[in-house]
């Protein structure tokens, strides 16, 4: 379904990420790991065109992503829930959803995308009225979650899920994404805690310096302690991690 390929990337003429590939699937959950600064929000800002490609391809169900603006993107089937929440904190919780809708949305498509919204987190229709940035941290992802789903996605990428959740709220999110992904929903998640991450993923990605270091299964990557030594290991001249 996603598919990127040899993608170079960057900031104002400062490269980040080098010859990047990799693919999500339909229906699958894949995990982006890496030390912090190895390129994981790059790559996936870049997916959703908010960061400059310098070189490669992009490539989403067809469609040559890599071509397009990011205003393009609502509907392309993608939906990018961004790190740390980015809600409009003085608008609220149904203005912050109805927004994730898209500008042309019909009245009947954002209705039930508001079903969908309250019936995955049912917190939010208690919200509803209130501002968003008086929200927990917590209520504050869900309702993030459910504006990235207000646009009906095939795809999610998801910054930074847990970070800030009390362990109460973790749960909750995490059960939401499950139910997400089994509704056929694919995900691609940038996640610190890599036991969660592996957990929930079928394959994962590990960054390191900009670069690929380690992808496969995440069961045998869990089982098999590659990942630490990625995240701790060094690069050889071509890229690959070694100890």
């Amino acid at each position: 379904m996603l598919e990127v390929d040899n993608l170079s990337a960057g900031y104002r003429g400062h490269q980040v990420l080098w010859n990047v590939s990799i693919r999500v699937d339909a229906g699958e959950v894949v995990a982006l790991l890496g030390p912090n600064g190895s390129g994981k929000s790059t790559l996936m800002n870049s997916i959703s065109r908010l960061v400059e490609r310098l070189d490669g391809r992009i490539v989403f169900d067809g469609i040559a992503l890599h071509a397009l603006p990011a205003h393009r993107l609502l509907g392309c089937g993608l939906s990018h829930v961004l790190e740390r929440h980015r809600l409009f904190p003085y608008m609220s919780v149904l203005e912050n959803l109805q927004l994730g809708a898209g500008p042309r949305a019909p009245r009947r498509a954002v209705a039930e995308g508001l079903d969908r919204a309250y019936g995955l987190f049912p917190r939010l229709r208690e919200r509803a009225g209130q501002m968003a940035g008086s929200l927990s941290g917590g209520e504050q992802q869900m309702c993030a979650i459910a504006r990235g789903l207000m646009s009906r996605p095939r795809m999610l990428l998801i910054d930074e899920p847990f970070i800030g959740l009390s362990p109460h709220m973790r749960t909750d999110v995490a059960a939401a994404l499950d139910r997400i992904n089994r509704d056929g929903v694919a995900i691609l998640l940038i996640e610190q805690n890599v036991a969660a991450a592996l957990a929930m993923s079928r394959r994962c990605y590990v960054l390191r310096e900009g670069r690929v270091a380690l992808h496969g299964p995440s069961a045998e990557l869990a089982a098999g302690g590659a990942v630490e030594r990625a995240f701790l290991g060094r690069l050889d001249p071509a890229g690959a991690a070694v100890n």
